[in-house]
């Protein structure tokens, strides 16, 4: 293992880390907008309660990616200098607008938000809690098309002086083919972990919470049942599309994702493939017939590219020397792992719906305890399809134009990459167990008391508490 290795290892915990947080955030930000919005709408107050209840969960969540977000720009310029130094020009221009639209509508409307309760007038109130979600939502359409220029770079020319990338075309960049296909999937995954969320804290209070509060569990637990529901629905069918985009500009990724080894008119879709231990031929494979070249390029008999062949492709293309197949069993497992995981996410949330119809509360201890782990499943679902995505791209950096090994610093030792690596993760553990405990007692303490509004002249008062200490 050299300093390369290190800092890969480094990326891949700290990336996966914090994309624990990023799903939750986007998710709740939307749903409690809603929540809000229905609440302004009907004034029933278990609406307001539910609001500021999920707020506090979302508002610890947010706290905490944010925190974990810092450490991926620092490692950026200190593991991967030289890959900065190649990108920088274009992902310049994407950072920017992200810290100043994305970034700006999150914090300082979310901060209105926090402190404006009873002291905005409602509808402008309500509209600090929207401008910050679709600043949470831009953000990830930036973040995602940094990331998708990885995946599929366009409108971009290399500097023959100085060897790195400069942006020819925003436009191109933002309407990138990757971007657009990755948007709806990973925002229907955000949701579905939002929803588990409300479903198991909301399960959790029917079974031991107070009885005046359960009307409004009750209803907390329809909402976010059938939004987990629709959004594995949406994320299957984004997903669907996503597919076929990667076929086109990333066949390699694919290949790998269904331990496909020689190219395949009506290619089959792998339920479990063995491959040998020099990851270049199938050893043994249970599949389906034509499905995967229906689901690569919408056509049963159609053409799906093999590892081998793509191989001698991109030997001929880039260069030989180079094994340009990714680590098969990590890519086939992660595809399958990010399937498995948000397809039990979906069913388990419509079991739930179906158990407590009608006012039901079912006295299955069984179905209370798969039910507290619904925020889990969309969530690892979440993680096992960036490690897909990332891992999957490999040896790339930047797909067809720098190789990882070229990215890394040449100036850090493997002793100071170490270093770094060993404080991230017990800084990181420290920071789990605080967001844990945080969010286990919040979602333990049931809804706030809901106080009479003041009149006009308390509102002056500036010994009152913050509006956020309810």
């Amino acid at each position: 293992m050299d300093a390369l290795d290190v800092a890969r290892w480094q990326f891949g915990v700290t990336t996966v880390y914090h994309f624990l947080f990023v799903p939750i955030t986007i998710g709740m930000s939307l749903l409690v907008a809603i929540m809000q919005t229905i609440w302004y709408r009907t004034r029933d107050e278990k609406w307001l309660r539910l609001t500021k209840f999920f707020g506090k969960l979302f508002l610890i969540n947010f706290a905490m990616g944010i925190v974990t977000g810092i450490v991926q720009e620092f490692q950026f310029g200190m593991n991967w200098s030289d890959y900065s130094r190649f990108v920088g020009d274009v992902f310049g221009s994407l950072l920017a607008i992200e810290a100043l639209v994305a970034f700006f509508l999150e914090s300082t409307f979310l901060g209105l938000w926090i402190f404006g309760w009873d002291r905005l007038p409602k509808p402008i109130h309500l509209a600090t809690i929207w401008a910050a979600s679709i600043g949470t939502i831009l953000s990830m359409y930036f973040i995602l098309a940094a990331n998708s220029w990885m995946q599929n770079p366009v409108g971009f020319h290399i500097n023959p002086d100085t060897g790195r990338a400069e942006l020819n075309s925003i436009g191109a960049l933002l309407t990138n083919k990757v971007t657009l296909a990755t948007f709806p999937h990973t925002f229907f995954g955000a949701l579905m972990v939002a929803g588990g969320l409300i479903v198991a804290v909301a399960l959790w209070h029917l079974y031991r919470g107070k009885d005046e509060q359960k009307p409004a569990f009750r209803t907390a637990l329809t909402f976010g049942g059938w939004v987990t529901v629709l959004a594995t629905a949406g994320t299957l069918v984004s997903g669907d599309f996503q597919g076929k985009i990667m076929t086109e500009v990333q066949p390699m990724k694919m290949a790998a994702a269904e331990g496909l080894y020689e190219t395949t008119s009506s290619a089959p879709f792998s339920l479990l493939t063995i491959g040998s231990l020099d990851g270049s031929r199938e050893v043994f494979a249970i599949t389906i017939p034509d499905l995967l070249s229906w689901l690569g390029k919408g056509d049963i008999h159609a053409e799906i590219e093999g590892i081998n062949n793509l191989q001698e492709q991109y030997s001929a293309q880039y260069g030989a020397g180079v094994n340009y197949a990714p680590i098969i069993p990590v890519t086939y497992w992660s595809f399958r792992m990010m399937i498995f995981f948000g397809l039990a996410a979906g069913a388990l949330a419509l079991l739930t719906l179906w158990m407590t119809r009608k006012g039901r509360t079912p006295t299955s201890k069984l179905l209370l305890t798969a039910v507290l782990t619904l925020p889990i499943l969309p969530l690892v679902a979440n993680s096992f399809g960036w490690i897909f995505t990332e891992m999957g791209r490999q040896p790339w950096l930047v797909f067809g134009e720098m190789l990882t090994r070229d990215g890394v610093s040449r100036s850090v030792s493997m002793a100071e990459v170490i270093t770094s690596f060993t404080t991230f993760t017990l800084l990181y553990a420290a920071l789990a167990v605080v967001e844990v405990k945080l969010l286990l007692k919040y979602a333990k303490g049931g809804l706030p008391e809901i106080h009479p509004e003041p009149d006009d002249d308390e509102k002056d008062d500036a010994d009152r508490p913050l509006a956020f200490a309810y």
